[in-house]
């Protein structure tokens, strides 16, 4: 459990590509963990159709199989009975040049033996609306500092840092690994994803509204602070922004990053300080995809406890009942396309082989 923590930990260090509204995104992350009194490094990879995981695998977990995390994903092999102990398979093998790796990389900082070490990968692609090819990432990390990536328009490769270098020389001197990924990317990554949205659409292609609020707090020094909070909305993209007279505060403003509520939904808030009895002058706009129009919100005394359900206006309107309508920043052909590994180059790629390997 403390090595999943730490994974999940470093997922925030890795800078995800953006998913605006009506674009959808493939992701494959995946971290090797070495851990002294682990003996053997962990591995443990997770992938996403936009915001929903949709399988897993964790060497140091109970069943040590991939495993599909949503009922879509796991309907879709069905009529295959061996095919995620298939894809356990590939994700072993992924575990074991990642791991590989991992080893060497200690040597290229200088760093002596021992400690915890970490080493990561993020790839896959986002289409338009339209589903047409948008973007294709990938990005190396090491101890939760960028290494190598793949530049997504020219297809050249970026070394982080100087220890980087040479892994860099390895990889342009081979055309056939870059053009490998550039074909995954650009074609095989957008045709599994496409799948997916059709498999999955009743989930993944829906958009629940948020319900939003503003509540009024006062510090010990009699600043107020008026907080815009939202909740159950899906996707995740959203905006808050407060306004002071029409204005935006855009450096005033304190936010969190849009968060996982854990029932498929998303929330998020943002806040402001002032002077007490300057809060009529700040309003909070919400804008999301669910959303016909962007909501305004301003705080009221007698009904700052209130939360109000976006989704229920059709139905309000409909009945004429009264009512009150109350962000994410910063090569597989087979039919799953889970994991399905490259073939390793050993001329070309010498003791970084192991970063060869993709799903």
């Amino acid at each position: 459990m403390e090595c999943y923590a730490l994974f999940l930990f470093l997922l925030g260090i890795l800078v995800l590509t953006e998913s605006w509204a009506g674009s959808h995104s493939l992701r494959y992350l995946e971290t090797s963990v070495s851990w002294p009194e682990l003996g053997e490094p962990q591995f443990i990879a997770v992938a996403y159709v936009d915001d929903q995981q949709f399988s897993s695998f964790d060497s140091g977990g109970t069943s040590q199989r991939l495993e599909p995390k949503v009922p879509w994903r796991e309907k879709m092999d069905q009529g295959e009975p061996d095919y995620w102990k298939e894809k356990t398979q590939v994700c072993r093998h992924i575990a074991q040049t990642l791991q590989a790796q991992l080893k060497n990389l200690p040597g290229y900082y200088n760093q002596t033996a021992g400690g915890v070490h970490t080493f990561q990968r993020m790839y896959g692609c986002e289409v338009s609306p339209d589903l047409t090819f948008k973007l294709g990432f990938l990005k190396y990390a090491y101890d939760g500092q960028d290494y190598i990536s793949l530049d997504a328009e020219t297809y050249r490769w970026t070394a982080a840092v100087p220890q980087a270098e040479n892994t860099k020389h390895k990889w342009e001197g081979d055309k056939s690994f870059t053009e490998g990924w550039k074909f995954y990317l650009e074609e095989q990554c957008v045709q599994i994803l496409k799948k997916y949205l059709e498999n999955g659409q009743e989930t993944l292609t829906r958009t629940d509204p948020p319900s939003a609020r503003v509540t009024r707090h006062t510090a010990h020094d009699g600043e107020v602070t008026l907080r815009c909070r939202a909740q159950d909305f899906y996707p995740g993209d959203i905006s808050l922004t407060w306004l002071r007279d029409g204005e935006a505060q855009i450096q005033d403003t304190e936010s969190i990053e849009t968060r996982p509520a854990g029932d498929g939904t998303f929330q998020k808030w943002a806040a402001v300080r002032m002077p007490s009895g300057q809060e009529g002058r700040y309003t909070c706009r919400v804008q999301h995809e669910g959303l016909p129009e962007p909501l305004t919100l301003k705080w009221e005394p007698e009904s700052s406890s209130i939360w109000v359900i976006v989704g229920v206006i059709a139905a309000v309107l409909t009945a004429v009942i009264p009512g009150v309508v109350i962000w994410r920043h910063k090569k597989s052909g087979g039919k799953g396309g889970d994991f399905v590994p490259a073939a390793d180059n050993d001329s070309a790629q010498g003791s970084d082989v192991s970063l060869t390997a993709k799903a």
